[in-house]
């Protein structure tokens, strides 16, 4: 396997879950070397990742919704490997609830969630980012930014924040080394999303290492060009 990412420097925020932990052995099997940051208490042991899991290394009981303890991990990154070439921007969460019978602290929740923790990391990052070659940074939105239906509407408008906060950065970073960069995923083939929708065809939902295949090819070099692009990721869901 072409080591196409051989000793890129690459932090996934989120990365304890399900898409976090697929997307980093994508990248890790490319030759990346990854870190993972999550609230939750790691769930190796300790800051190293078992080899045999993932080579990697992980920081745990980070509140990225808060941007001094997020910096400190992003520095504490930084510092064990020498700098820091990629963000990935993976962290969030769900609540399907409709506005009628639903709660406004809902709404306050996605935007911690899913944009906040993205802003937070990203500002953290930067001053990294930029002394890379190719620094880059991938958001994962969701295709609901663009359309949504009943019971989406905080989680869609947490959502296109991340979409907006994208094209925004990347045009105020423009003629820089960083690219800016979101994921629009339809529904994702996750044991969580299994468990709630059980009747549904999980062969047309997209694969978690599909979308870590995609970021693969925004790290790379050869993906210098693309830049504010809100990429489409959905398997065969329409």
């Amino acid at each position: 396997m072409t080591k196409d990412l051989d000793g890129k420097i690459v932090a996934i925020s989120g990365g304890f879950g399900c898409l976090g932990q697929a997307v980093a052995r994508v990248l890790a099997e490319r030759g990346a070397r990854v870190a993972l940051i999550d609230r939750a208490e790691t769930p190796y042991g300790s800051t190293s990742v078992p080899q045999q899991q993932l080579d990697a290394f992980a920081l745990g009981n980070v509140d990225l919704g808060d941007f001094e303890a997020t910096q400190r991990a992003v520095d504490t990154i930084a510092e064990k490997f020498g700098g820091l070439d990629a963000l990935l921007n993976i962290a969030g969460g769900f609540r399907w609830e409709t506005i009628t019978e639903g709660s406004v602290h809902t709404w306050d929740l996605m935007y911690q969630m899913n944009l906040k923790t993205a802003v937070n990391a990203t500002k953290a990052s930067l001053k990294y980012l930029q002394q890379s070659r190719d620094g880059r940074i991938v958001n994962v939105g969701a295709g609901a930014a663009l359309t949504t239906g009943v019971g989406m509407g905080a989680y869609a408008a947490s959502k296109a924040g991340v979409a907006r906060f994208t094209e925004a950065l990347s045009e105020e970073l423009a003629g820089s080394p960083v690219t800016v960069n979101a994921l629009l995923p339809s529904i994702i083939d996750t044991p969580q999303n299994r468990k709630d929708m059980p009747d549904a065809d999980f062969s047309r939902w997209v694969k978690p290492d599909g979308i870590g295949k995609v970021i693969r090819l925004l790290l790379s070099s050869d993906a210098r060009a693309i830049t504010g692009a809100l990429i489409p990721v959905t398997g065969a869901v329409t």
